[in-house]
């Protein structure tokens, strides 16, 4: 039994994965099984891109040799079973993140459901709109808030948006260690605030943040909040009607699933209310040459052809983590990100980015090596074996507050075991000799 803190609530005994556990997982990951330049390949790069269980592979493979088809068109068998199997799809990713089926829309990737919802909120502002949009409509005066810790797929569009509709955009800092100020916060939601938006778990600082926290500040004002849930829908529980966030989004190839797939999450009555973003096949109801009635969420936002195998994929994704155990594997990674924390922390020239060791942060680590490039760092790892990411992350403000340009970031998953943490902290620690710093 592992005691795991949570920011949202107290903390409890968790039984967390063990290393004999997770050895018989790995079996089901193929691409792990891998030398690279000599060495067994030790994937530290999971906050990038996770890598694919058998059963979602599989999963993929199947539809397309049984019932590929078309979705929502044709009366024939496979357009039917290939229609059930997307629906199908849509529900698991529903009861994985505690939502409605009609609450949730498949896009490509986060990126593309923040942009989605950017543009729809400057699509509310144009003629024709409809009364419904009109809360959705911002202009001069009103505010949309981020925060300094934001990914940029969670900062350009609401730049873009504030720059479009001529509204101001506010950051809430964060202070030396990475930490949301939340005492400025409280000044800087005002009753100008129109949107919040704020990411779960920092890609660079492992940080949790206190969602229920942010988003009682954003009700009291009556604004809208926005969770980038990237970082954290794959590696802890998550329930966002219990959040109370309006609107989520998170990316299939980061939680077991394939590149190309990624899910909004809007609760129903906004997403019946927002006009949609892109328009033609499959989203209507009626179409004249003069004019075009909507379909109510969530195929008004997915207009033509659809990510059919994507999505089934990903719900064989979410079955193979909720099968395993959302809360055993948030244990298992918290374990995991301490003892990278607490290693690197101890090694000279090292600065770690974020909480420090003994507080609450996701399973991955950032950090700097003094006199030594992030690029430099990577290479020497990768050279032994061990992948993980170099550069800002797209999380140039964040650097630059701290300090820096770029880091070298270890992040894992439910496949890592203690003894590829232990292999990384030995080369790590290797790294400044070898390069005379």
């Amino acid at each position: 039994m592992v005691f795991v803190p949570t920011s949202e609530s107290q903390a409890v005994l968790t039984p967390a994965l063990t290393d004999d556990e997770v050895l018989r997982i790995r079996n089901d990951f193929p691409v792990l099984s891998r030398s690279v330049g000599g060495h067994p390949l030790i994937y530290l790069d999971s906050g990038a891109t996770s890598q694919n269980p058998l059963s979602v592979i599989e999963a993929e493979q199947e539809f397309y040799e049984q019932r590929n088809a078309a979705v929502h068109r044709g009366a024939h068998l496979l357009a039917v079973e290939a229609t059930e199997s997307f629906e199908d799809a849509r529900e698991t990713l529903a009861a994985f993140l505690g939502a409605g089926a009609d609450e949730i829309i498949w896009t490509s990737n986060a990126t593309e459901g923040l942009n989605l919802l950017s543009y729809a909120f400057l699509n509310s502002s144009l003629p024709g709109a409809g009364a419904p949009a009109a809360r959705f409509a911002l202009g001069a005066g009103d505010e949309i808030v981020v925060t300094e810790m934001e990914h940029h797929a969670n900062l350009i569009p609401w730049q873009q948006l504030a720059e479009r509709t001529g509204a101001s955009l506010r950051f809430i800092p964060v202070d030396d260690a990475g930490v949301l100020d939340l005492e400025a916060a409280g000044g800087i939601i005002s009753p100008a605030t129109r949107v919040l938006a704020f990411s779960h778990a920092s890609n660079v600082l492992g940080t949790i943040n206190p969602v229920k926290k942010l988003v009682a500040m954003a009700r009291q004002v009556g604004a809208l909040t926005v969770l980038d849930a990237c970082q954290s829908a794959p590696h802890l529980p998550l329930d966002v009607q219990d959040l109370g966030v309006d609107f989520a989004v998170l990316s299939g190839h980061k939680m077991l699933g394939p590149t190309g797939i990624g899910v909004l999450y809007g609760r129903s009555e906004l997403l019946n209310a927002l006009p949609p973003f892109l328009t033609g096949g499959s989203m209507i109801t009626t179409v004249t040459m003069e004019r075009a009635a909507f379909l109510p969420a969530p195929q008004r936002f997915e207009a033509g052809t659809q990510k059919v195998s994507q999505a089934i994929a990903l719900a064989a994704a979410a079955n193979y983590l909720t099968e395993t155990g959302m809360d055993r594997v948030h244990a298992w990674e918290s374990l995991l990100g301490q003892r990278l924390v607490e290693g690197l922390a101890t090694i000279p020239g090292v600065r770690v980015l974020g909480p420090a060791p003994g507080q609450e942060r996701i399973g991955l680590a950032s950090f700097d090596v003094a006199g030594v490039h992030a690029h430099d760092v990577g290479q020497f790892l990768d050279s032994k074996g061990i992948a993980v990411r170099v550069g800002h992350h797209c999380a140039q403000p964040l650097h630059r507050r701290l300090g820096l340009t770029a880091s070298t970031r270890a992040s894992t998953y439910l496949y890592n075991t203690t003894s590829d943490v232990d292999a990384f902290l030995a080369a790590v620690a290797g790294v400044r000799a070898y390069f005379g710093a």
